[in-house]
């Protein structure tokens, strides 16, 4: 990456937010091994190597493709696993599909979690050290499940013992590393909650999912709504076609095509059940701004 700001928009908000404290010299002391087990470092691509005893051979091009696209869009969510196995060399333990989209993109590093060869128990310990944290979001939670299912090689029922939640609960956590980024993202930066993933979970066609996650971020609605628009589905009473624009309540339809005749300028409004909603209009740069704000002082 050439800059501060390509670097932060390749990891995503959430992994650029940790390495802002490290400066130059501290991102290599992290790659070299003097870091603490969990942490994550930019990896250039050239300093990684294949794993020998990787089992998948062959990757189907077209989710490759669409992978590349997401990282391009939202960044690396889950960082790769790295095996430090000499000075600037490392092996990839797990993330070869990241690591084949990134190629993909031209990206020349990835963020990482770089282990030495041996520190497994450590890992494990701060793993669940980390779980305990009250400030991690659900996303976060359910990452550093699946870290503890593959790379310490513990089984979930272990799992849910050393961590004190039940299996249930452990596999909620981690169905939601199954649904597509766009969701993820919505989960780990806040925008819906654990409850709203684990309703949408429940749909399983994925186009059917973003256009529910679109109707909850435009109606703000909560997560009983989405179990129930979730339902429905499911007794096909809403058809994924009726999850699209639906025409607006008359008064809002004609406050919405006043304020676009008036502001000269796209104007999108939205309303829930309960009369809440929003007003989204588009400006196309500063001057355009500018004029926007005279008309509605106006």
């Amino acid at each position: 990456m050439s800059d501060s700001h390509g670097k932060k928009k390749a990891l995503g908000r959430g992994l650029s937010a940790l390495l802002d404290n490290s400066d130059q010299e501290n991102t290599h002391k992290e790659i070299s091994g003097a870091y603490m087990s969990g942490t994550i470092a930019l990896v250039p691509i050239g300093m990684i190597e294949p794993n020998p005893f990787q089992p998948r051979v062959h990757f189907n091009e077209t989710e490759l493709a669409e992978l590349a696209a997401s990282i391009q869009e939202h960044g690396i969510i889950q960082p790769l696993t790295l095996r430090k196995i000499g000075h600037d060399k490392y092996q990839l333990i797990a993330g070869e599909r990241r690591l084949k989209a990134s190629k993909l993109i031209g990206s020349t590093e990835v963020p990482a979690y770089v282990r030495i060869a041996n520190d497994e128990q450590m890992l494990e310990m701060a793993l669940v050290e980390n779980i305990q944290r009250e400030d991690l979001n659900p996303l976060e939670i359910a990452i550093s499940f699946q870290r503890l299912l593959e790379e310490c090689r513990i089984k979930q029922e272990e799992l849910s013992q050393k961590v004190g939640k039940d299996r249930s609960t452990v596999s909620n956590y981690i169905r939601l590393l199954k649904l597509p980024t766009e969701i993820q993202v919505a989960v780990r930066d806040n925008l819906i909650t654990m409850g709203h993933a684990r309703a949408i979970i429940n749909v399983e066609d994925e186009k059917t999912q973003l256009l529910i996650l679109k109707k909850i971020l435009e109606r703000k609605l909560s997560v009983r709504e989405v179990e129930e628009t979730v339902r429905n589905i499911g007794r096909e009473k809403v058809t994924p076609s009726a999850l699209h624009d639906s025409p607006l309540p008359g008064k809002f339809e004609k406050a919405r095509n006043s304020l676009h005749e008036k502001l000269q300028s796209k104007v999108e409004l939205s309303v829930n059940r309960k009369g809440a909603g929003t007003i989204k209009i588009t400006f196309k740069s500063n001057e355009d701004f500018d004029r926007i704000i005279s008309k509605i002082d106006s």
